[in-house]
């Protein structure tokens, strides 16, 4: 197996390169250890079917590889693949921790128990969660796993920095195991509050696994209060503010809302290759006046259906008219063996084909849909093409599609259009902020974005990239890190 990554896999800024090797450390004894649902690295077969390690493009591994990185430390994940895992590597100063999983544990405890039950759950119940108890069962020997690798290979007295919904029952099962170590635990998504969190068959093991960690963090302030309030409720215990006392320990909530590394996204988006993209892309969809961009996940929580239905009304309406302003949808793939995507997939495809049959013209559809994924140059230019980024999720943790939008717009050209319940929308104030449940609140906002004087734009365009430039992807990386050395 050939573990080398190839010349130019990064696409943003990478600490330490990521060139691997088998061969040297494998983690033990690391001072700094990250448990996550994946590796940092994805295994790519190439055509004459060797396979290799290339650099996983997320914003988490350009956060959190200097961390690891420069103190010699291990990231404990699954590779991706179902069966046995590779032997532990070296890559980007790095030790990998491979974890395996099964197909059935793939199917109970990712599919099933993370993404059929938690993550509808977490987000409002936009979907109704289903609870299996084999898909309990599996998520708990899973979780187990993840702790047993990632206890082998800390130091005495290290750092473990748990990721996600996906292993919640790592930090108790972990402090059990190594009472030594400090542990910090951070969710990407949403949390929800007492009336939705426990219907939850498993509530209380999920509040007593993330109590095993010293520092617990959350996207909002909101949701950190509602692990507050769950942990007093459910587990009778003392809480002030922020911390609660557990087990003799102090456990603190915070917020700690993440971003995007915002100079290196600035400076794809303004490359001359890219500004020029983007001119072309204009040019494709026929120079229309106005150009609408929605770039999601294909996932019900994203509200695709919501602009989709804004856009036809205002079609209907009379008030904007094709070829003057078109759409585009980007939609990547997700989780295609779950019924829910598949049933969502197919409703949003027969709406983009309603509109386009009942508003496009020859060679000029109304809504330009892309089902698939998009290099990442690619989506900058469509960012500096686009006159209005409408985003529009039901629930988000935080949607980072929205800061890259941002960060994109060096022009100071563009508006946003950002659901009040994106945790992006407490930043990012000077965007036209909606309601997804109010489609006539949805279209109002669309249409002020679509009418918006250039220098108010620049205005609101200036004040939000302001705010990001200071609150970049490393300041969430270093608060978090420092408030966990804290409790060391």
């Amino acid at each position: 197996m050939n573990l080398a990554l190839p010349d130019g896999a990064a696409l943003s800024k990478v600490g330490g390169g990521m060139a691997g090797t088998a061969a040297g450390r494998t983690g033990a004894d690391s001072p700094v250890v990250v448990v996550a649902n994946r590796l940092p690295v994805d295994q790519v077969t190439d055509p004459d079917g060797s396979t290799r390690w290339q650099r996983s493009p997320g914003g988490l591994v350009t956060a959190l590889e200097p961390f690891v990185a420069g103190r010699g430390g291990a990231w404990v994940g699954w590779s991706g693949s179902a069966g046995e895992a590779p032997e532990p590597f070296e890559s980007g100063g790095m030790s990998l921790i491979p974890v395996p999983l099964s197909e059935e544990e793939v199917d109970r405890y990712y599919e099933g128990m993370s993404n059929a039950s938690l993550w509808p759950l977490y987000h409002d119940v936009v979907e109704k969660p289903e609870y299996h108890r084999t898909w309990w069962d599996t998520y708990v020997q899973v979780n187990k796993r993840f702790t047993e690798r990632a206890a082998e290979v800390a130091a005495e007295g290290a750092i473990v920095w748990v990721h996600d919904y996906q292993l919640q029952l790592v930090p108790a099962m972990l402090r059990q195991q190594r009472p030594d170590l400090t542990i910090g635990f951070f969710l990407h998504i949403p949390f929800p509050p007492f009336e939705l969190f426990t219907q939850l068959p498993w509530r209380s093991a999920i509040v007593e696994g993330l109590l095993g960690a010293d520092l617990v963090g959350f996207q909002r302030p909101a949701a950190a209060a509602n692990f507050v309030h769950l942990a007093r409720r459910l587990h009778d215990l003392p809480a002030r503010g922020s911390t609660i006392e557990y087990d003799g320990r102090t456990v603190t909530a915070r917020s700690f809302p993440i971003s995007i590394d915002v100079k290196a996204f600035e400076e794809l988006a303004s490359r001359p290759d890219v500004v020029k993209r983007a001119e072309e892309i204009r040019a494709e969809l026929g120079n229309p006046r106005k150009i609408i961009l929605g770039v999601d996940r294909l996932d019900y929580t994203k509200g695709i259906a919501v602009r989709l239905n804004a856009f036809q009304e205002l079609l209907e309406d009379g008030v904007v008219e094709v070829p003057d302003t078109v759409m585009v949808q980007v939609a990547t793939p997700s989780r295609e063996r779950v019924e829910h995507y598949v049933h969502m997939r197919e409703t949003i495809e027969q709406q983009v084909g309603h509109i386009n049959g009942v508003f496009g013209t020859l060679g000029g559809p109304a809504v330009h849909y892309i089902n698939q994924s998009v290099p990442r140059e690619e989506l900058a230019a469509l960012y500096r093409a686009a006159d209005v980024m409408l985003v529009t999720p039901y629930r988000d943790g935080m949607n980072l599609v929205a800061k890259e939008y941002v960060a994109a717009r060096s022009d100071l050209g563009g508006t946003l259009v950002l659901s009040e319940f994106a945790g992006a929308a407490a930043e990012l104030k000077q965007a036209f902020l909606v309601n997804p449940h109010d489609i006539a609140g949805v279209k109002n906002q669309l249409l002020r974005a679509l009418r918006i004087e250039p220098a108010e734009a620049a205005r609101r365009m200036r004040a939000m990239r302001r705010h990001l430039a200071r609150n970049d992807l490393e300041h969430w990386a270093n608060s978090f890190f420092d408030a966990l050395q804290a409790k060391a």
